[in-house]
């Protein structure tokens, strides 16, 4: 291993170990992210040569007297992979706060009404699940925590309630194509359908989040309090009517079920459905505004505009992922990845369910966007094979970057936004919720060899 490939390996390195402890560095992880970036890629063009050949050894000879050229088409290429993923994540982000900042939401407070703590619990549970799979665990679980806070007022309570839309919030991500960072990172990709996913890891998702909510309902009792209102709609601060907000929801909520459908018809790729989806909706949400306008004399308030909310978009996120997905490229073009594969499956002999419950255990650490980048660097897909498209490693690498999030509460964005709205300290989760996503992630895998065993034998 040469001295500059070493180099690189410690910028990468130490800048991840900078994002892992980002809580205590006080340093935003998508600054980190960015010099990596630009630190590992500088460090490559010192002496790129000798990468080029191993990496690219067809069009190394005729390259070699124009390398650096050359780099730079390698480098577009990968920003080109990147860029997908990044506008899919964007027009996605937009859609969901079109839809929350104009009510489209509202209604999923009435369906949660309910006087059982239980009964709540379930409720819960599976309107976390199936919003997850539609939207994104990090958006999810806002909106559950908002309206969760209108429902019980016992903080205790609330607290059992948060840890159960963490894990039902990845577990929904978990099966669904455009649920989670990584599902979309593998669907874009082309490691994954949407079919074969959907097809093979739901079961196994839904029991990841069966077993721990039949644990957790044990530990609520009795009745919520009388004195909370669940009524309160916001009806006096909504600038559309009723029919109006249910025709933003169904545009932008099915519009985000479209887009594998439109995939499939038009082999495009699946940024291009979802800019689709978000010119459908800014134009209806335009005629709707041009129309309250009309009646309300140019009274109505702009700030939740498509154009006024686009400032609104997690643009540290998207830069996150830029700085970290062209990072992993690089380790990719320096031949790390590669390697770090092959010894993986020696070390495992070949057990992909080792390998994968593994990467499953370590995204409950650090970060599963740069895990699941390195692992897609580290295998190539190979027809007939567990990693064919919708292979064995690939369905499960989804469930277990996704799933795998649940086991600590740093460990995936739906547990970092909970515990910084709801106050839930580090220890309280590992103690009361840990052990239990754990076990419900054993079992899902447990499920999936079921599956994969008895039911699909070989790859969709």
């Amino acid at each position: 291993m040469s001295t500059l490939t070493i180099a690189i390996i410690c910028v990468f390195v130490l800048g991840y170990a900078t994002i892992a402890t980002e809580s205590f560095m006080k340093i935003d992880k998508a600054a980190i992210a960015l010099l990596m970036f630009v630190f590992c890629w500088t460090l490559y063009m010192f002496d790129p040569a000798p990468f080029v050949q191993l990496m690219h050894p067809d069009e190394f000879t005729h390259v070699t007297e124009n390398i650096p050229e050359f780099v730079n088409k390698v480098i577009i290429e990968h920003l080109g992979d990147t860029s997908t993923t990044l506008f899919f994540l964007m027009g996605a982000m937009t859609i969901v706060e079109i839809v929350d900042q104009n009510g489209g939401f509202n209604w999923v407070k009435d369906v949660m009404k309910t006087k059982s703590k239980r009964g709540l619990m379930w409720r819960i549970a599976f309107m976390t699940f199936l919003l997850s799979a539609i939207l994104d665990n990090l958006t999810t679980s806002i909106v559950m925590i908002m309206i969760l806070r209108k429902l019980v007022s016992s903080r205790e309570d609330r607290l059992i309630y948060a840890g159960l839309i963490i894990i039902s919030a990845n577990s929904g991500g978990a099966f669904s194509p455009i649920g989670d960072v990584t599902t979309i990172m593998l669907w874009n990709a082309g490691m994954i359908t949407a079919a074969g996913v959907i097809s093979e890891i739901l079961i196994p998702s839904l029991v990841s989040m069966l077993i721990p909510a039949f644990i957790l309902q044990y530990h609520l009792k009795g009745d919520l309090e009388e004195s909370v209102n669940v009524a309160d709609n916001g009806e006096s601060s909504e600038d559309f009517n009723a029919t109006q907000r249910k025709i933003i929801f169904a545009v932008g909520v099915g519009g985000l079920m479209f887009v594998p459908i439109f995939k499939s018809i038009t082999h495009l790729p699946p940024f291009v459905g979802i800019m689709l989806v978000l010119g459908m909706l800014w134009t209806v949400t335009e005629v709707f505004y041009r129309q309250l306008h009309k009646v309300k004399g140019g009274s109505e308030s702009f700030a939740k505009r498509v154009t006024s909310l686009l400032s609104r978009i997690d643009m540290a996120t998207i830069l996150f992922f830029l700085g970290i997905l062209m990072a992993v490229a690089c380790l990719q073009e320096i031949g790390v990845l590669m390697q770090l594969g092959s010894s993986l499956n020696v070390v495992f002999d070949g057990n992909h369910y080792a390998v994968t419950g593994i990467i499953g255990v370590l995204s409950s650490i650090v970060d599963n966007v740069p895990l699941v980048a390195g692992s897609m660097g580290m295998y190539p897909v190979q027809p007939g094979t567990d990693m064919a498209v919708d292979g064995i490693f690939w369905q499960l690498l989804a469930y277990c970057a996704g799933v795998g999030g649940s086991m600590l509460i740093i460990g995936s964005a739906a547990g970092v936004v909970v515990m910084g709205l709801e106050k839930i300290s580090f220890g309280w989760y590992m103690k009361k919720i840990t052990w239990i996503a754990f076990t419900g992630y054993i079992a899902g895998i447990a499920c999936y060899y079921v599956i994969r065993t008895f039911i699909f034998t070989t790859p969709l």
